[in-house]
């Protein structure tokens, strides 16, 4: 379902192990936040938080601007925020999102095994396209299969492309991917993104069970 239907330091300082550290607590914080405000909160308490957090994202990479890894997660925490809210307020989140990730990919397309392609190809596939937003399935294609590339037994890539296949009434294909994302390996302090997630792998199989 688409977005808007439903959705200063110096160099030397920058490279210091300090702010390094930091930012690994900067991005450890903003993972286990995220998967606590989607996958437990509903309704305003999920949309305030998710305000919340997408301030505190800020504060992040202000902070570590040549950190990749805290500019992926500002853009997770605002398309999915881009989700939760939808209507034509979420595609401007959404482009906040994209802007994140395209950064991410320039400091280092690797970070997160990839996971900026992953996330950027789903907002492709999500956003409508030209005139309202920037999708392109096509575009989408191609930077989910960059974070397989990367990743191929992740649970997230193979999630994010089975779904992309799932719009695409790819169903078969589909099926192959999200089989393989249920599949994949428990991440270590991920337990509640994991446990929300292969609800999430449930759900896509069950809708194409009949398919």
């Amino acid at each position: 379902m688409k977005y808007i239907t439903r959705i200063a330091a110096t160099t030397l300082l920058l490279a210091s192990p300090l702010v390094m550290a930091d930012a690994s607590d900067d991005v450890q914080y903003m993972q286990s936040r995220w998967a606590e405000v989607n996958y437990q909160l509903e309704g305003k308490a999920q949309e305030t938080a998710f305000e919340q957090l997408v301030e505190q994202a800020g504060e992040f990479t202000r902070a570590n601007p040549r950190d990749a890894s805290v500019w992926i997660w500002s853009g997770i925490i605002k398309s999915t925020f881009a989700g939760v809210k939808g209507g034509l307020g979420a595609l401007g989140l959404a482009k906040e999102s994209k802007a994140d990730f395209e950064k991410a990919l320039d400091l280092d397309d690797k970070a997160l095994d990839g996971s900026a392609y992953g996330s950027l190809g789903t907002l492709y596939f999500r956003v409508p396209g030209w005139p309202v937003g920037f999708g392109d399935d096509d575009k989408a294609e191609e930077l989910l299969k960059a974070a397989l590339t990367l990743n191929p037994d992740g649970i997230d890539s193979n999630y994010f492309y089975g779904t992309y296949l799932i719009e695409e009434k790819r169903y078969d294909e589909a099926r192959r991917y999200l089989d393989k994302a249920a599949a994949a390996k428990d991440r270590p302090g991920r337990e509640i993104a994991d446990a929300g997630r292969r609800e999430e792998i449930a759900e896509a199989l069950a809708s194409i069970a009949d398919k």
